[in-house]
């Protein structure tokens, strides 16, 4: 695990450096979301295009991402608090394994969906390398913010708002 950490700073630098992974990830901002269907934690079938008309908030992250273990408690309250007007939050962990993502899942009560990611759904999505990276998606399933790293929550919540009003 911990190589795989260094791996992962390390291209992240590499590709911050050469402005491939912003121009990536951004390349994805006002297109279509890639499709991906996988199975929750809880045993339910997550599939991307069941959520078209809701605001879908698609966050990757990891159980050692320090910033991450910040949002997701946020995360949670939105979902309590927006849910009924058709937000969607959906935790892509990027963990090697399911028990430490179980085990941060049930001490900070999240009750949206976690699913587990990999390399293949991480290229998807324009090379998610750091961690967390946060994809806001309306209800046409098109991507409408992406934001790489620890997010200001006030604009974010605005952004979220904003879209449901739509």
């Amino acid at each position: 695990m911990r190589n795989f950490q260094l791996l992962v700073a390390a291209c992240g630098l590499v590709l911050s450096a050469s402005g491939l992974q912003g121009q990536a990830a951004q390349d994805l901002v006002h297109k279509e979301a890639p499709e991906f269907a996988r199975k929750a934690l809880s045993g339910q079938r997550i599939d991307l295009k069941d959520y078209r008309g809701r605001v879908v908030l698609l966050n990757f992250w990891a159980t050692w991402c320090v910033p991450c273990q910040a949002e997701l408690p946020k995360f949670e309250a939105w979902q309590k608090q927006y849910g009924t007007e058709r937000l969607q939050v959906i935790g892509v962990s990027m963990d090697d394994g399911e028990a430490p993502v179980r085990r941060t899942v049930r001490r900070l009560h999240l009750d949206f969906p976690v699913v587990m990611g990999n390399a293949r759904l991480g290229n998807a999505y324009g090379r998610v390398l750091g961690l967390p990276v946060t994809f806001l998606i309306d209800r046409d399933g098109r991507v409408v913010a992406k934001i790489k790293g620890e997010i200001d929550m006030d604009s974010f919540e605005s952004q979220v708002k904003e879209l449901l009003e739509r």
